[in-house]
């Protein structure tokens, strides 16, 4: 996401968590991902697994084949993909959005015309694709302003520990305060814990 100064100025002004969070360690960094298939699949390796770990897995990945395209991961076999350090469960999410693309069930060109709801629905069709990644892709890849993904493990970790907060209806109930700007509130709460990660 590109961090907009103005975002940044009313955020900071509504919610002093955030100017607190501002003044520490400054804005979040540009975490903007370029739309289309090869974003979507690194977002589906990065379910449950650290950052670090998804990113050795998706270059591994895309070293081993020529173009990262959904037919050319179609062709690969199991065992290429082991060999890649991708499990069976995310190989068989990985060929299921390419069947998608393939199949011309998903339909990146159209994104940033459509509806958020549209693209919620054609993305979680596909088999490995939840409410998580969808809003992660919505964020980082289409620039969604609004979104709180609210099963993300370390948006609900820095959450609980800023607001003394744990229950998930709670931090529900605490983000939609944070609306129109709640992609960048979540931004900001990444960042520190990334940060206070770093820290320990």
């Amino acid at each position: 996401m590109i961090v907009n100064k103005n975002d940044i100025r009313s955020l900071t002004q509504q919610h002093k968590i955030f100017e607190h969070i501002h003044l520490q360690y400054a804005a979040p960094p540009n975490w903007q991902r370029p739309t289309g298939f090869e974003s979507l699949c690194k977002i589906i390796l990065e379910q449950q697994v650290s950052l670090a770990s998804a990113e050795a897995h998706f270059n591994s990945l895309k070293n081993y084949i020529k173009e990262f395209s959904a037919a050319n991961i179609l062709k690969l076999t199991a065992t290429e993909l082991r060999a890649c350090y991708i499990s069976k469960q995310k190989a068989s999410y990985l060929q299921a959005l390419a069947t998608a693309v393939v199949e011309q069930r998903i339909h990146f060109d159209l994104h940033a015309s459509m509806q958020e709801q549209d693209i919620r629905n054609e993305l979680v069709a596909v088999k490995g694709i939840g409410e998580w990644t969808a809003n992660v892709y919505l964020m980082m890849c289409l620039q969604h302003k609004d979104i709180f993904p609210l099963g993300d493990i370390a948006l609900q970790n820095a959450v609980k520990k800023l607001f003394s907060i744990s229950h998930r209806e709670e931090i529900k109930i605490l983000s939609e305060t944070w609306a129109p700007l709640r992609s960048l509130a979540s931004y900001y709460l990444w960042h520190w814990y990334l940060c206070n990660k770093i820290k320990k």
